[in-house]
Order: C-alpha cells, then structure tokens, then sequence
C-alpha cells in the first residue's frame, strides 16, 4: 500500500462523486481528505457577499488577501469549511454556489493564492485530494491520480437525489442544464482546465456504486505501490 506521507488525486466534474470516494478513499487509507472544491465555494461566498466583479482586480486582490480559510475535522470522515472562522459548510453546498465556484475558479488570483494553499497543506503528505487540477497542477506528482466520471444524467439525477434528500425542492433539468454548462465551462477555460492527468486512471462511475469504485482505486493502488 501507499507511503503514510504519498498523496492521491481524484478529480473530475461536478457530480462525478468525488466527495463521497475522496472522503471514503481517505478513511480506508487512513489520510486526510482535501475537499479543494469546497474552498473554491467558500472564495466564491466571500466574494458575493462583498458584491466584488473578479474584473476589480484591486478589490478582488484586498479579498483575498483578506480571506481565511479552514478545513476542520467534522467527526463523519467529512470536512467543515470555515470562512474567515464562520462555519459556511452548508452555505457553500447548493448548485448556485457550484455555478460561482467554478466562474471564480477560472479567475488567475483565485487559483494562485488556494494553489499555493492547497501546496502548504499537502506537504507533509498522507492526503486525498479532490478537485479539478488536482493531478495536473497542484500536485503532478501524486502517487496515484483518478479521474472519476459520470453521465451528465446520471450525475444529475445523484445531485437532485442529494438536494432532495436536504428537503430542497429541485427540477432535474435545471440540474442537469447546470451540471451541462458547468462541463463545459471547467474543461475550456484557458487557466487549469478540466481534464485528466497523462497518467491519470479513468474511473467511470455512472453504473458503479461507492464502494465498488473505492475499491477498485485501493486495487489500483495497491498494484502501483509494488
């Protein structure tokens, strides 16, 4: 099996189930989970709530320099996202702030000021890393990278699933038009787009439950580390 002190990649868009296998790929391997989307999210609130345009680079650099994020335990293998020490965990979950994560996320700011956080908090290793660039930006060296997919409808129909779930009224094809569009939006855009590492392992998990993919990525792992 892996070094205590190697870090894997999962990447892959929205609704693909990153979330959930990061978090259970992590308790089975016994590292951190780095839920990297959820920062993204939580910039993405600051900056709405401050009304700031990303085209004000000098009001957007002031945020950002101003903005602390943190990723605590919640006890659940999951992780609770502190912006600036208010707890925005369930704030930044809902498709609205996914459609801001990812307009933010394409901003040059944005992404070098959570790289280079990302970077700090995985350095000593021993972490599962969810994202979009996780494998091929932020750590191209991982020991092992994923890339986890679905069909937009299957994808679509977890999130309505998921949102239903919380008691929020949801209409598939508006999740289904935002999970579209986001795709789209993630794998063009010029800076870090969407799309797997070279030596990424394609994972597709429109018919496959948690724990089948889970344990096909420990199997994958395990191969590798001989």
């Amino acid at each position: 099996m892996l070094d205590a002190k190697a870090i894997v990649t999962i990447d892959g868009p929205s609704g693909a189930g990153k979330s959930t296998i990061s978090r259970g790929l992590a308790a089975k391997l016994h590292f951190t989970y780095l839920d990297t989307g959820a920062m993204y999210r939580a910039v993405g609130l600051a900056l709405e709530r401050q009304g700031i345009d990303l085209a004000d680079t000098a009001s957007l650099k002031r945020c950002l320099d101003e903005i602390e994020l943190t990723l605590a335990p919640n006890g659940d293998d999951d992780v609770r996202v502190l912006l600036n020490g208010e707890d925005v965990s369930q704030a930044i979950r809902t498709p609205e702030m996914g459609m801001v994560a990812s307009r933010v996320s394409a901003d040059p700011l944005v992404r070098e000021k959570l790289t280079a956080l990302q970077r700090q908090l995985g350095e000593k290793g021993g972490i599962v890393a969810e994202g979009r660039d996780m494998g091929t930006v932020v750590f191209p060296k991982a020991a092992s990278k994923f890339f986890l997919n679905a069909s937009a409808e299957e994808r679509a129909r977890r999130r309505c699933k998921q949102l239903a779930e919380k008691g929020q009224i949801v209409d598939f094809q508006e999740i289904l038009d935002q999970i579209s569009k986001r795709d789209y939006d993630d794998s063009r855009r010029q800076l870090a787009p969407l799309k797997p590492a070279d030596d990424a392992i394609i994972v597709d998990s429109s018919s496959m439950g948690p724990e089948a993919v889970i344990e096909f990525m420990l199997a994958s792992i395990a191969k590798s580390a001989r």
